[in-house]
């Protein structure tokens, strides 16, 4: 049996705790330890019987524990993450019961794939990737490390996105389509031309979004 730290009490750490119990129903030899948070104060609302157990900061990894990440923000997660493996923390690759993995995808460390989200065939998905809920990859993508990719996005046959990434909800990529590095790309937005590296997009077709400084 391996324990469940969960790296985050916000509301996404409250979503992927109902997943990690979800897995454990349909059989993952895990149980919940509990959340690790700087804000100790971030589950004093919520009736939860999973507890905040120490700081991320503070904390050290014990043998039997199994890491899951969740932060959205991918430069937070990348951080955080590092800080974790420093000290010696293992992550346990998350596929919720629902989801769909077909022929030849392959999954790196960390990675956390929520409800219903499809992965046809022939995929990569990098180290520590989010894919939230309704969200699929079709044939030959590849999705590069600590990239998030928000609920509801359609990444088509052949789209590339880069490391560090983030897509908001309901984002669809034209077929062949690339997403450069540690660029964003707006709600709503369809990517037909290429995303360059760093480039904050929004739209349809999605271009580079100015914000006056």
């Amino acid at each position: 049996m391996k324990n469940i730290v969960i790296v985050g009490a916000g509301g996404f750490g409250r979503e992927i705790l109902g997943y990690v119990k979800d897995c454990i129903d349909a059989g993952s030899q895990w149980v919940i330890k509990g959340f690790i948070d700087d804000n100790l104060n971030s589950l004093d609302a919520y009736p939860y019987n999973q507890k905040i157990i120490s700081t991320i900061k503070d904390y050290i990894p014990e043998n039997d524990d199994l890491f899951v990440c969740a932060l959205g923000l991918p430069k937070i997660k990348k951080a955080v993450v590092e800080s974790l493996l420093s000290r010696g923390a293992k992550f346990a690759t998350l596929v919720h019961p629902t989801a769909y993995m077909g022929a030849n995808v392959k999954l790196g460390q960390g990675v956390v794939l929520c409800p219903r989200v499809t992965l046809t065939c022939d995929i990569l998905i990098g180290n520590f990737v989010m894919i939230n809920i309704a969200s699929d990859c079709g044939h030959d993508a590849i999705v590069g490390d600590f990239a998030t990719i928000s609920g509801s996005c359609d990444i088509t046959g052949h789209c590339q996105v880069g490391e560090g990434s983030f897509l908001a909800s309901n984002v669809a990529m034209r077929p062949s389509s690339k997403i450069g590095k540690w660029a964003s790309v707006g709600i709503n937005s369809s990517v037909i031309l290429n995303v360059k590296d760093n480039q904050r997009v929004f739209g349809n077709p999605a271009i580079e979004l100015y914000v006056n400084k």
